[in-house]
């Protein structure tokens, strides 16, 4: 798929997305890190503000790594691209910061817990002329520039096609210009020495892992030589990660790469916005037949392996050039998926909870122009308070996301069962008996007694809150799992205020029985409700049920229902006390005139089923219409 035009990857240049794990620097051991589960991308963000955000969020929230921008001298230019047109591997006084502050702020995330992963760019150098970062000067005509000669280029020809070349001119992608930018030599053993050179440094400072920039337009027996050519072991003892930009089209065969390491897996994003923005008759139910499942990932649209590949809802590039999913995209014209709509954070609520790939969250900043660079204002107040939402987007403190970012290492490792749809935007699933979550994408609410596998107790819906201080009650809504594993939900449309969603794990259950804050107690309220039941003149609608609080199947008079209007369908509802965290079964009937009992339900029983609330809350079940 072309990504960019011609005319704007000087300005679009390359894009990219995640690494995995990494490592740490030297004063802290290794088993000290977050886990590596979720990192984020810190797009054009500076070193020092990067190391205020690891002490402060990134690292007491479990985020374990943070994904930093190109750190060598570069063309400055303005916009957000110029750091992907490289001038010096010698130098990293960058965009960012200069080589102390990139050290500073390595050794304080790494005092958070947090990894650091470098976005590098070793396919190509910088076009035009001018004055780098760290003042070196350069020249693409000439090709002069600090380290290297012309004899460490490929001859100056264009990539037929665009950016990515047409099918069957890989050779052309691999050795012309990208967009005009000087196309360095690879597989020349100088040319290699460099970018060896300044890739060991970078390792030896302490960063943890590398995503090449462009991987796809250097020959793969390149990238393999490249990365033979450097440790693979931090300096905490870890195993550096690595994943390359290895974008999918006609001709780049995506598996040659493996062995260099992993792969920003595009056809993520792509999907993603496929299924959340319903294209192509696509939508979130569809999952399981786009992306494959665990133990047999590939699906439909050819995803590769879950450990060579690393995710995201949207990057830099992607939601600039259409291709993902966005939030801070404000270009007139340009659609935006949090205007009115929950669709950008449930896909990334989706992403934490799917058990695919190295997770990345992105984070940088709005904008209203494609080529706009990025805020010279600090991402923090004079006190030192984040400024969310205003040049800084600060996704990655979305409170319904960065929440999701312990639910993704509570349940690692764990596979995907009890999968549920609702219409084709609704999904469900759980995580093993760790996790559980539910998206809605549509425009409709979403009730029902959904199968869980988690232990029974109350949970914090971590898309809305956390447990309070002392655990005993939730910042939020929270969800009773009765003993039978039951949740019984109700889960807004989408296009409200309210992100809709539910996700519950292990790790935010409520310490007291009942949660919630109730304390101890016999009975909750559980109000009954029916609606068109078709009723005769002389006929009621009544409620029976599989305890005696119910009548044990026998209906009496206590318990029939009251009708709240008037008319043959007119509705019918009563609340009644019964035991908290306790599972029922139940059915309406209509009986006087005539007796006419519920046809059988979807349950395996052939009932209604739900779980009572914990103390303190109270419940209504909402049949919706009465089933002949």
């Amino acid at each position: 798929m072309k990504r960019h035009t011609q005319s704007r990857t000087v300005k679009s240049l390359l894009a990219a997305s995640a690494l995995l794990g990494g490592a740490l620097a030297a004063p802290v051991q290794a088993a000290n890190f977050n886990p590596a589960d979720t990192s984020v991308q810190m797009f054009r963000w500076k070193w020092n503000d990067i190391a205020k955000e690891c002490t402060n969020f990134l690292g007491p929230k479990g985020f374990g790594a943070v994904q930093i921008s190109p750190p060598h001298a570069s063309a400055s230019l303005g916009t957000w691209w110029d750091i992907y047109q490289p001038v010096s591997f010698v130098s990293l006084k960058s965009n960012m910061g200069t080589e102390a502050e990139f050290q500073a702020m390595i050794n304080t995330c790494h005092t958070a817990k947090v990894r650091i992963y470098a976005d590098v760019v070793v396919n190509h150098l910088a076009a035009g002329s001018g004055t780098a970062t760290d003042g070196s000067a350069w020249n693409s005509t000439s090709l002069t520039y600090p380290f290297f000669s012309s004899s460490d280029f490929h001859p100056n020809c264009d990539i037929a096609g665009g950016d990515y070349g047409s099918p069957g001119n890989r050779s052309n992608v691999i050795n012309c210009r990208l967009s005009g930018l000087p196309d360095l030599k690879t597989e020349s053993s100088y040319v290699r020495g460099q970018i060896n050179t300044y890739l060991t440094k970078l390792i030896n400072m302490g960063v943890d892992g590398l995503r090449f920039d462009a991987a796809k337009h250097i020959a793969a027996a390149d990238m393999i030589a490249i990365s033979n050519g450097i440790t693979h072991t931090t300096k905490a003892g870890e195993t550096l990660w690595v994943t390359q930009e290895v974008i999918p089209d006609s001709n780049v065969v995506r598996s040659d790469y493996y062995s260099a390491g992993g792969l920003n897996e595009f056809q993520y994003p792509f999907a993603i916005k496929a299924m959340f923005r319903n294209e192509n008759g696509a939508n979130i139910s569809q999952v399981r037949t786009i992306m494959g499942t665990p133990g047999n990932w590939g699906g439909t649209w050819g995803f590769i392996p879950s450990d060579k590949a690393s995710v995201f809802v949207n990057n830099w590039d992607t939601e600039r050039n259409g291709s993902s999913l966005v939030a801070s995209n404000f270009v007139s014209g340009a659609t935006n998926d949090t205007n009115g709509t929950k669709r950008y954070d449930l896909a990334n609520i989706f992403m934490l909870a799917w058990p695919y790939g190295s997770a990345q969250i992105h984070s940088g900043f709005r904008f209203s122009n494609y080529d706009q660079g990025p805020p010279s204002a600090s991402p923090f107040d004079a006190n030192g308070n984040p400024l969310i939402n205003q040049s800084w987007d600060f996704i990655h403190r979305w409170s319904d996301i960065a929440n999701m970012v312990a639910f993704r290492s509570t349940t690692s490792g764990e596979g995907v069962s009890n999968f549920t749809s609702g219409t084709g935007n609704q999904v469900a699933f759980s995580r093993g008996a760790k996790g559980w979550v539910a998206v809605n994408n549509d425009s409709s609410a979403w009730t029902g007694s959904f199968q869980t596998s988690l232990p029974a107790g109350t949970y914090c819906n971590v898309a809305h809150g956390l447990l309070a201080a002392g655990g005993a009650s939730c910042t939020s809504d929270s969800v009773t799992v009765g003993s039978n594993g039951i949740a019984t939900v109700t889960i807004p449309a989408n296009g409200g205020s309210v992100v809709p969603a539910v996700a519950l794990h292990i790790n935010q259950k409520s310490s007291v029985t009942g949660g919630g804050g109730g304390g101890s107690c016999t009975t909750v309220d559980v109000k009954f409700r029916v609606a068109n039941a078709n009723t005769v003149v002389g006929q009621d609608v009544y409620v029976a049920g599989n305890r005696s609080e119910l009548g044990n199947w026998t209906p009496t008079a206590g318990d029939k229902l009251t009708i709240e209007g008037s008319g043959a369908n007119a509705a019918w509802s009563r609340t009644f006390q019964l035991p908290p965290q306790t599972a029922i079964q139940y059915k309406f009937m209509k009986y006087g005139v005539a007796t006419v009992w519920e046809s059988n339900q979807t349950t395996s029983s052939g009932n209604r089923e739900a779980t009572t609330p914990a103390c303190g809350s109270t419940l209504t079940l909402d049949a919706g219409n009465f089933k002949f």
